[in-house]
């Protein structure tokens, strides 16, 4: 059995589907539920014994050894995380609480836990800890991408809170010798991702003839990566990756936000045509978020070289199953825009 932590959220819920779809071994899946985790992404697993769902808090100690104690998992495969910049600007006491301290309790959690196993279950167990490439900073437009030798230079809340919880993973491994690894990814997307990012954003709006937010100039520029090839990355890493080693994650996707969104009305215009004329109509220009790092672009030769992985999906194909998804999958849309979630957008969006 593995422990996966925030598997009802977005990456996390692809990961467990993924893992149960490639094979049998069961997952313990720790999850708190707030705003972003959510069961019905799991819904298909809802008979299923090989997944074992537990609701509960990273930052609860004595919780987390009784699930260790009880269920032996071989690895965990941490997720758990606060994650949406914006949020992190208007409250970033809950990052810090989730990415630092969840994660510090998970480490010591599992350091007792694996100090206390014998011959090849000590040897073989494997604590992955996932982040982001936004605990790299900001890029300029000339500037080679983020290798896993660049300097940590983040420069939001969430980043910074990411960016702790990456130093932590790194000292215990250094300082106790607990078996770690590192994933530092660029900006996941596909099924089951909440509608406060920007694709699924761009679609619930066009899909309601509301005005698509563009930060600033929309000239951002981000990596793409299609959530599934996340997960098939994230098992080559837990299965051969070189203990206390960082891998970036990328999808060699390096686009503009304005690009994006254009690319997501053009597919919707494609599949969903509005009588009102095309979706790019309702693209509308916001002031800029605080602290909004100009580039981000990874380096994923690393993984590549030393593990043979490469993302299947270009963006081309991505994009096309992620808007396909999201307009076969309207319910699971509606569910996840509570009043909560409204109440957000306008807060985030209402006095730009």
């Amino acid at each position: 059995m593995i422990l996966v932590t925030g598997g009802a959220g977005f990456i996390g819920a692809n990961f467990v589907l993924d893992w149960l779809r490639a094979g049998d071994e069961p997952v313990l899946n720790l999850d708190a539920l707030t705003y972003a985790g959510n069961l019905e992404n799991l819904a298909a697993l809802r008979d299923d014994s090989r997944h074992v769902f537990v609701q509960g808090d990273i930052c609860d100690r004595a919780l987390i050894d009784r699930l260790l104690a009880a269920q032996r998992p071989r690895a965990i495969v941490h997720f758990a995380a606060e994650s949406h910049v914006d949020r992190s600007i208007h409250g970033p006491a809950a990052f810090v609480r989730t990415n630092v301290e969840g994660t510090f309790t998970l480490l010591e959690a599992a350091r007792a836990y694996w100090s206390a196993l014998d011959g090849a279950e000590k040897a073989d167990f494997r604590f992955l800890h996932v982040s982001t490439d936004e605990v790299y900073g900001s890029l300029a437009p000339d500037d080679p991408p983020f290798a896993e030798t660049k300097a940590y230079e983040p420069n939001s809340p969430y980043s910074a809170s990411k960016a702790a919880s990456d130093h932590l993973v790194r000292a215990w491994y250094h300082t106790y010798g607990l078996p770690v690894l590192t994933t530092n990814c660029s900006n996941n997307y596909g099924p089951y991702q909440f509608p406060e990012k920007l694709i699924p954003l761009m679609i619930a709006n066009a899909l309601a003839g509301k005005p698509l937010p563009v930060y600033g100039d929309g000239r951002n520029v981000r990596d793409w990566l299609y959530v599934g090839d996340h997960c098939a990355a994230i098992r080559e890493v837990l299965a051969h990756g070189r203990l206390g080693e960082t891998y970036n994650v990328g999808g060699w996707n390096e686009m503009p936000n304005l690009e994006i969104v254009h690319t997501v009305c053009a597919l919707l215009d494609e599949l969903r045509p509005d009588p009102a004329g095309p979706h790019a109509r309702l693209i509308t220009y916001v002031a800029d978020r605080p602290g909004h790092d100009r580039r981000y672009a990874i380096d994923a030769r690393k993984i590549e070289r030393e593990l043979g992985w490469r993302p299947a999906e270009t963006f081309e194909t991505g994009i096309r199953k992620t808007v396909a998804w999201y307009l076969a999958n309207q319910d699971w849309v509606a569910h996840v825009q509570s009043g909560a979630y409204r109440e957000w957008v306008v807060r985030n969006y209402g006095e730009r």
